[in-house]
C-alpha cells in the first residue's frame, strides 16, 4: 500500500479588520483545516467564511479551541480548573459544530490551540476535561494531538478515536517536544527544509531534531501553521515532495 498522510492547517485567526494567513489560498492545498473559535483568534463572519472554504475545497473541518486569549494569540497558559476548561472546550467546539452544520457539513475532529495543546500534551489534568467537552457533545470526533501525549491517552480513555499529529513547519528537540518559538529555529520558514521534514515524517516514520538527533515519529496528520508567513508556498512545496516521493494527501478524518 502507499504511503498515506493527512496534511491539515490551523486556519480562521482573522479578526474584524486584522487579516492572518491567506486561508483562501492554503485551504485548497490540505486535506484538513482547524478553524479557530473565537477565544484565541477568529470572529463569527471569519469562523463561517473559512468553514465555507474548507467544505467547499473537501477538506474536513475541525474546531480548534485554545485558552480566552486574544491577546496573547493563545500561546500563553491560563490557569482554568478543570470545570472552567471543559466547560471552555465545549462552548467553543459546540459554537464551531453549528456553523458547519449551517454550513451543511458535519464537524470531523477538535485540535487545541497553542498552549492549552503543548500543556494538554504533558499534563492529565487539562487533558481530561478537553477530552470529556468533546465525548460530551459528540463521541464520533476525532481528537488530535502529539503522539503518546496525555492528551490522545485521555481521549482514548474517553472513548474517542484519536489522531497522532506532527509538524512540516517547526522544529522538534531531542526529547520529543517542539522547540520553544522563543528560542532561534523554531520554524522552519525555508519551504524546501519544510518539505523535507514533512517527508521524512510521511515517509520515514521519523524527524531529525533541532541538534540532529534521529526520533522514531509515527503520525498521520502534518501540520502547516496558517499565520506563518509564508504558509501557501510551503503547503505547495509540501505537496509537490510528497508526488515525487509517492505519498498519496488523504483527510484522516475521511
Amino acid at each position: 500500500m502507499p504511503t498515506r498522510i493527512d496534511l491539515n492547517a490551523d486556519v480562521g485567526e482573522s479578526l474584524g479588520p486584522w487579516r492572518m494567513g491567506a486561508d483562501a489560498d492554503l485551504i485548497p492545498l490540505v486535506t484538513s483545516v482547524n478553524v479557530a473559535c473565537g477565544f484565541h483568534a477568529g470572529d463569527p463572519l471569519t469562523i463561517r467564511r473559512t468553514v465555507r472554504l474548507a467544505l467547499d475545497s473537501g477538506a474536513a473541518v475541525g474546531a480548534h479551541p485554545g485558552y480566552p486569549d486574544l491577546v496573547g494569540f493563545g500561546r500563553r497558559e491560563m490557569d482554568l480548573t478543570p470545570r472552567e476548561l471543559e466547560a471552555s472546550v465545549l462552548y467553543q467546539v459546540a459554537a464551531l459544530d453549528g456553523i458547519v452544520r449551517a454550513e451543511g457539513g458535519r464537524l470531523a475532529h477538535v485540535k487545541p490551540h497553542g498552549a492549552l495543546y503543548n500543556r494538554a500534551a504533558l499534563d492529565p489534568d487539562v487533558a481530561r476535561p478537553i477530552a470529556a467537552a468533546v465525548a460530551s457533545l459528540d463521541a464520533r470526533l476525532r481528537l488530535v494531538g502529539p503522539p503518546g501525549s496525555a492528551l490522545l491517552a485521555a481521549g482514548a480513555a474517553a472513548g474517542l478515536t484519536c489522531v497522532a499529529e506532527g509538524f512540516a513547519d517547526r522544529a522538534y528537540e531531542a526529547d520529543g517536544r517542539l522547540r520553544s518559538r522563543r528560542l532561534p529555529g523554531a520554524l522552519l520558514d525555508d519551504p524546501e527544509r519544510a518539505a523535507a521534514q514533512a517527508v521524512e515524517i510521511a515517509r520515514d516514520a521519523r524527524v531529525t531534531t533541532f541538534d540532529g538527533t534521529i526520533l522514531e515519529l509515527t503520525v498521520a496528520t502534518l501540520c502547516i501553521h496558517g499565520d506563518t508567513p509564508g504558509a501557501v508556498v510551503t503547503a505547495a512545496t509540501i505537496r509537490a515532495a510528497f508526488a515525487v516521493a509517492g505519498i498519496e494527501v488523504r483527510s484522516a478524518d475521511g
